[in-house]
């Protein structure tokens, strides 16, 4: 790219690199190193007292990685971003980041269960730290849950399992009003399909594994946010719990940001059609999809969303353990498998590790039924996938 005096849109942003010290590669070359040396003192001494922008040691900052934080920032309209090490990682981080011991968080109840953990269990054991689970949909609900101790609203929008939706703008709003931090997980619809930051947020927090990266090669997270609060994340709680990503990693990263725009709108074009498609089917009780028209908070999703994703998720007209194992065994195109958003189409059912956790009636408690199933609705043909299921179901129906 010649120039930056443009605004570019997000798909030609992705697409383009600063070619000027790269001799013209058209892909930014891997700085495979661990450390970074220098001419004098003087230029030494001057990177220690600017650590969060300066190459000193590829724990805190790469030129790889770099580039892809600086693409990622420009996608989500965000100040400045770090890649981590996994998602959880960088959950992790910008939650402590917002809170010291004896502080409490507000949280939404079907939060993704690594963060659930961390903030009902560990944080609570370690720093004396409690949370208020709320159901999210109504602001009323966070506004009540609010005390003295409170310092952060902490959202998962769309939410998982059901994919329940926040009001982002009006939590926000209200979050401020009481000084209080904001984070929100928008893995779900990614940088492309949301941009939270816009809409008031503090921080927000991706599992790049998940869509950014979207091949399934990559482990890896996200924060984003204004230069202030990031710089001070780099320095403290990046720096000190040492999350970092690895170069080849960052430039992995960097080639799937080249098609995150087209693989998205594939992602939503064959998830609308399965979710449709098992919406009409006879074996199916409920779809839980933020883009089906049907969904009870869709029109919130259009205000908030400028598209949605392939992660969907259905109740089959079952409860029966073994009608529920037929029916996942028998898919061919799905894999069974925990994680979601790439190339692959995959399938899970919450009840194989929920109820190793919890008793069958806590299970019930969160609403959750033993045939609820979640899909992820990957690149392949839409209705070889529809046949796919439609094949599986037909044990549940005999």
């Amino acid at each position: 790219m010649k120039t930056d005096k443009r605004t570019y849109k997000d798909a030609t942003t992705l697409n383009h690199d600063k070619r000027e010290s790269a001799h013209g590669a058209v892909v930014p070359p891997i700085y495979q190193n661990s450390l970074f040396t220098f001419e004098s003192w003087e230029d030494i001494d001057e990177a220690f007292n600017n650590k969060a922008e300066a190459y000193i040691y590829s724990r805190l900052m790469n030129p790889t990685a770099r580039i892809a934080e600086d693409k990622l920032a420009a996608l989500s309209g965000a100040e400045k971003a770090k890649l981590c090490a996994s998602g959880i990682a960088a959950i992790s981080s910008a939650i402590l980041h917002c809170i010291n011991a004896g502080d409490h968080i507000i949280t939404v109840k079907d939060i993704y269960g690594p963060s659930n953990n961390f903030i009902s269990k560990y944080l609570k054991n370690k720093f004396n730290v409690s949370s208020s689970f709320v159901d999210g949909k109504n602001i009323e609900e966070f506004e009540s849950a609010i005390n003295d101790k409170t310092r952060l609203i902490y959202l998962e929008s769309p939410a998982s399992l059901k994919f329940e939706l926040q009001d982002l703008q009006s939590i926000a709003s209200l979050a401020k009003n009481h000084g209080l931090k904001t984070i929100i997980d928008n893995t779900w619809a990614s940088p492309y399909f949301q941009k939270p930051l816009e809409l008031g947020i503090d921080i927000e927090v991706h599992s790049v594994s998940k869509y950014i990266c979207g091949h399934s090669d990559v482990v890896a997270g996200l924060i984003l946010s204004d230069k202030t609060t990031m710089d001070a994340i780099i320095q403290s709680e990046h720096e000190l719990l040492g999350a970092k990503i690895a170069p080849f990693e960052a430039w992995l990263i960097l080639r799937s940001l080249r098609t995150l725009p087209a693989r998205m709108m594939m992602h939503q074009k064959s998830g609308l059609d399965i979710a449709q498609f098992l919406e009409a089917h006879p074996a199916i009780r409920q779809v839980y999809y933020p883009g089906l028209e049907s969904f009870p908070q869709y029109n919130l999703g259009l205000k908030q969303m400028n598209g949605f994703s392939g992660l969907l998720s259905f109740e089959l007209d079952t409860d029966d353990i073994e009608t529920i194992k037929n029916f996942v065994d028998s898919l061919q195109l799905f894999s069974l498998g925990v994680s979601w958003g790439g190339h692959d189409s995959l399938v899970y059912a919450p009840v194989i590790s929920y109820l190793k956790e919890l008793s069958p009636e806590h299970f019930k408690a969160m609403g959750i039924v033993p045939g609820l199933i979640r899909i992820s609705v990957g690149l392949e043909d839409a209705e070889d996938l529809k046949q796919d299921l439609d094949e599986a179901l037909s044990h549940i129906r005999n």
